[in-house]
């Protein structure tokens, strides 16, 4: 058996002359991950149907803006012809934008199911369709990471339509890195627990609730953008060569059961 030869660490995590796409990548996790890449060396397009107030950066550097209404198949097809046409390849793709509001299951409208499932899930295979076309035409083959959630892997009351988008998701990754690794293409998905944004930090209540969410996870604190985008850059990096098809975990440890906590107060009484 040959043994390859290991890679510099410093040289893998240097992405320099790459090309990086993150869906949804100017707030929240998406301007974490989009900032991280900026970091590393990579060339960042960043696209959102609205444009932010501010582009994220690092140093004198910053994303490349692009409008897109990524549940619309030729919009995405268009923004990858922009990004090649501009470019002359394509390296990463992070299908980041997503979400969905809780709703009783019984009552949510038929339209907005609709658009939850075209958002977290339809939309990602959209852009990973234009983006394997345009990983084949730079011939060196490329890493899509997509975005998903612990609410694929778990139950998710009131956020059915969300759950089921976000664990088609997972198989959907599944499914492209069997499909697409004989042309060089890896493919995986992140199972994303709790993560501190300004988006987060309204729907617990402020920096207290954030505090009194994150003392529950194992880690004790919530992730932060940061997390995500880490193994954003590790999947992109050559020192994943041979991760595709994996989900990973990044949850802090994931959420502990309730039945620990009421169990503990029945003891103690």
């Amino acid at each position: 058996m040959q043994i390859g030869q290991l890679i510099n660490l410093g040289d893998a995590l240097d992405l320099t002359g790459k090309v990086v796409l993150v869906t949804g990548g100017v707030s929240g996790i998406g301007a974490g991950i989009s900032t991280r890449f900026l970091q590393a060396g990579a060339t960042v397009v960043a696209c959102s149907r609205r444009p932010p107030l501010e582009l994220p950066s690092f140093g004198t550097r910053e994303v490349e803006y692009h409008s897109c209404d990524v549940r619309r198949a030729a919009e995405c097809q268009q923004l990858v012809d922009s990004v090649l046409a501009r470019h002359g390849r394509l390296d990463v793709l992070v299908n980041n934008a997503g979400g969905g509001g809780e709703m009783p299951s019984a009552e949510i409208d038929p339209v907005i199911v609709e658009k939850i499932i075209q958002l977290n899930l339809t939309a990602a295979f959209f852009m990973s369709q234009a983006a394997y076309r345009g990983m084949l035409a730079s011939g060196e083959g490329g890493s899509i990471v997509n975005i998903s959630s612990v609410s694929a892997v778990r139950a998710s009351p009131f956020s059915a339509a969300y759950g089921a988008a976000k664990a088609g998701l997972v198989n959907l990754s599944e499914s492209l890195a069997m499909e697409w690794g004989p042309q060089g293409i890896r493919v995986n998905s992140l199972i994303v627990g709790l993560v501190a944004t300004p988006n987060s930090l309204e729907h617990y209540g402020g920096e207290a609730g954030l505090q009194r969410i994150g003392a529950m996870l194992p880690l004790g604190r919530m992730g932060e953008p940061a997390d995500v985008a880490d193994v954003c850059v590790f999947l992109a990096s050559p020192l994943a060569r041979y991760v595709s098809g994996a989900q990973i975990a990044v949850h802090g440890g994931g959420e502990k059961p309730v039945f620990l906590d009421l169990a503990k107060a029945s003891k103690s009484r």
